[in-house]
């Protein structure tokens, strides 16, 4: 049977391109799918100059083959952050958040990043939000669709993702996509949270895919002490005291007290720290990032729409998510030998190693990091991990103080989690919005001078990671 092209084109469709490739015989948008045609035949899709939604820039052509063989042809277009807002952290009843819901927080947090950005509501083409199992989002983790309810239904997109700890850098990820790619102009990104009191627990399910369950049910192992295997590690392996492990939190809570947003605004000293009580040994309560409620949201978008705002736009170099590899067995509850040499945290090694990649930036240009320090030990691990220092040589660089936003390696100059606490779904926006608060020199007395490129890292429950690196 001879199969004909739609008829009075010689074009596929006359529409504008989704932001994927239709799969044959299925509608998908507004794009009428390709079911006609010989298999191994190519066709070139010439898009109208009508637009799918306001702010749409001129789709691309695209090569389809009509035997679920794609190629395309996208130009990948810059993205800048051009707004940012953090709701400042605390825990519930006290005088920051009290008994604001996580709408409450984030709407907070919108606004800020709105009007910081000079732009409106009605702008915002789609929201990429983070999500988690703790609150909010009608029971099911749809924090997006609570913001948007609450902000105004315009029929925008929304994007929700769940990725545990590293939930706001996974949206944010997804929101550089769309508009790294073309997709939409103008993109919210947005994560809060409300924890529940105490350290973080299981699912409350006995799921045996939650390694967080098989550490306390096998072996009576919650997070902290999982914590405390690692840094008890490192001292055998390094050499490392317990006072350099004080040392990061006394950094820590000076670099937090000119940070607006942080939980914890005052300084504590080596011995405050030291005296404070054991919850794992070697590791200490103040060396531990109590949890928090709180909320950040960012504006992305392309460099040319940014220039319309801002004569000297944030540039996002990249964005990158990856997963734990096989060989690492902490994820998996410690259900595996530990194999000879360093061999731990590969998604946060292989997320920052891709970033640097696919950036075309390296260790040794980066200046400064804001890292998840769920405890302490992670200050020290993860800068060897990833090229910032020699193995074994964050001890040395923390005594001489070149942690510190003046030192050669700043680590967390915003305070970090230890003085923030963690609100999970929040952390990985946060650290975009803190990270562009640097690159336009307005951190205050936590600046970095010469602050020129930032690095960002988060991970999660599953073997979850993401970067961003940001530059001006």
């Amino acid at each position: 049977m001879t199969r004909r092209s739609p008829p009075g084109s010689s074009n596929w469709c006359d529409e504008t391109r989704p932001p994927f490739a239709p799969r044959r015989g299925v509608r998908v948008g507004s794009l009428r799918s390709i079911s006609r045609g010989t298999p191994s035949q190519y066709r070139r899709v010439a898009a109208s100059p009508r637009a799918a939604f306001p702010g749409d820039g001129p789709a691309e052509k695209l090569l389809f083959h009509v035997n679920r063989k794609v190629t395309r042809r996208i130009q990948m277009q810059e993205v800048a952050v051009l707004g940012v807002g953090i709701h400042r952290f605390g825990k519930t009843g006290d005088d920051i958040v009290g008994t604001k819901s996580v709408t409450e927080l984030c709407r907070a947090a919108v606004d800020m990043a709105l009007k910081d950005a000079g732009v409106s509501w009605n702008q915002i083409q789609a929201v990429a939000a983070a999500s988690s199992r703790f609150s909010g989002g009608k029971g099911w983790g749809l924090n997006g669709n609570d913001i948007v309810e609450d902000m105004g239904s315009t029929g925008i997109p929304v994007y929700n993702m769940s990725a545990g700890c590293a939930a706001g850098g996974n949206a944010f990820n997804v929101g550089y996509a769309l508009v790294a790619g073309g997709i939409y102009d103008m993109v919210l990104v947005m994560g809060g949270e409300v924890m529940p009191k105490g350290m973080i627990q299981t699912s409350g399910v006995e799921e045996a895919t939650d390694p967080e369950f098989l550490r306390q049910r096998c072996i009576g192992m919650p997070g902290p002490s999982f914590w405390a295997t690692l840094a008890k590690r490192r001292m055998f392996d390094y050499g490392t005291t317990e006072e350099q492990y004080a040392k990061i939190v006394v950094k820590a809570r000076k670099n937090s007290v000119g940070n607006p947003f942080a939980r914890f605004q005052k300084e504590v000293s080596l011995a405050e720290v030291l005296a404070s009580p054991y919850v794992s040994n070697p590791l200490r309560l103040f060396e531990i990032c109590p949890v928090s409620n709180g909320a950040a949201a960012v504006v992305i978008c392309s460099q040319a729409k940014a220039r319309q705002f801002s004569a000297k736009p944030i540039t996002v170099a990249t964005s990158t998510v990856a997963t734990v590899d096989f060989s690492d067995a902490l994820p998996r509850g410690l259900s595996g030998p530990v194999p000879a040499g360093p061999s731990f945290h590969t998604e946060s090694k292989g997320v920052v190693l891709k970033a640097f990649e696919q950036s075309g930036i390296g260790p040794q240009d980066v200046s400064f990091t804001e890292l998840q320090d769920n405890c302490c030990y992670y200050e020290l691990a993860y800068p060897e991990e990833w090229g910032l220092c020699q193995p074994g040589e964050a001890e040395r660089l923390l005594d001489a103080g070149e942690y510190a936003p003046t030192g050669r390696m700043p680590i967390n100059p915003s305070g970090g989690f230890v003085s923030f606490g963690e609100a999970t779904t929040a952390m990985g926006v946060w650290q975009i919005a803190e990270m562009t608060l640097q690159l336009r020199g307005q951190a205050g007395s936590r600046q970095v001078p010469n602050a020129k490129i930032g690095l960002a890292q988060t991970n999660g429950l599953g073997g979850n990671a993401t970067a961003a690196i940001l530059k001006r």
